[in-house]
């Protein structure tokens, strides 16, 4: 099924009183079930990546008499926007996206982060070449955790 026909589903779902829709097309099927109507706002997603940072600092403590030089990458970071599975393709044998040394434009899909059963395409805020892509496909990625440079 068409990615982009997918999305349409799900905000359709998303925007109405449907809880559940399926949809056989071909040999594909596709069950999209709405969450719960708790209000985004309230899920704490921050707190795991804070914890993580507080244990990631403490053996920078001990190791306090040698400073640490970490190179900012020059460019435009791209940051995730949720926790999720992250892939550069659309299906598995699929080419990726983007590859270092690609062209893009504004709006262009990068990548896709599946969360909650749910595909999202993550789209390039900036034109510009992509210079380094920061995660594997396949690799779990965190809230803000950078995933592309574009420089």
């Amino acid at each position: 099924m068409d990615l982009r026909k997918l999305k349409t589903l799900i905000d359709l779902v998303a925007e109405s009183d449907i809880a559940e829709l399926e949809v056989t097309e071909g040999e594909s099927k596709v069950r999209i079930v709405k969450s719960s109507n708790m209000p985004q706002g309230q899920m704490m997603m921050m707190q795991p990546q804070a914890m993580h940072q507080q244990y990631a600092a403490a053996p920078a403590a001990v190791a306090a008499a040698e400073p640490l030089v970490v190179a900012e990458p020059t460019g435009h970071t791209v940051k995730s926007p949720m926790v999720g599975t992250f892939y550069r393709a659309s299906a598995p044998g699929s080419p990726a996206f983007v590859e270092v040394g690609s062209t893009i434009r504004e709006g262009d899909t990068l990548c896709i982060i599946e969360a909650m059963k749910l595909l999202n395409e993550i789209d390039a805020e900036v034109s510009g070449v992509v210079t380094k892509i920061l995660v594997e496909s396949g690799q779990p990625v965190e809230f803000g955790q950078p995933l592309f440079v574009i420089g």
